[in-house]
């Protein structure tokens, strides 16, 4: 067993990408068949709508609540709550009055600059492109 990821190390910095702050817990030198982040979305945002061409992505809600748009369709988002988003799916995340903390899997990996795409303006930090 090897652990790739403890909360208090500093070689684990987090990134702001628009509207996300997102912190990898698998060191790109390290990602296998997929990549795993913590993702925070602070209270009273939007983010932009974006999808994976080739990615599956899991999202499971830790804290806070908000609502996903998938497909134009709204859920609401609750602590405990799990999304799974196949290849294709759009997706976007609005919150509440609290920030929403989520971790989120893709498989296989996705980066900020591999297999994100976004329906209208890319958020600064973003780089993938058609």
């Amino acid at each position: 067993m090897k652990i790739l990821y403890q909360r208090n190390s500093s070689s684990h910095e987090r990134k702001r990408l628009g509207p996300y702050e997102i912190e990898s817990l698998i060191a790109p030198g390290q990602e296998g068949q997929f990549t795993a982040y913590r993702v925070r979305v602070e209270a009273g945002q939007e983010t932009s709508e974006s999808y994976h061409k080739i990615a599956e992505e899991c999202y499971y809600v830790v804290s806070g609540t908000g609502k996903a748009i998938l497909d134009d369709s709204e859920y609401e988002l609750n602590p405990g709550d799990f999304l799974r988003l196949p290849p294709g799916t759009r997706h976007k995340f609005v919150t509440s009055d609290s920030p929403l903390e989520m971790l989120d899997i893709h498989s296989p990996g996705s980066r900020p600059d591999r297999d994100v795409y976004f329906v209208g303006e890319t958020p600064e930090g973003f780089t993938s492109k058609e």
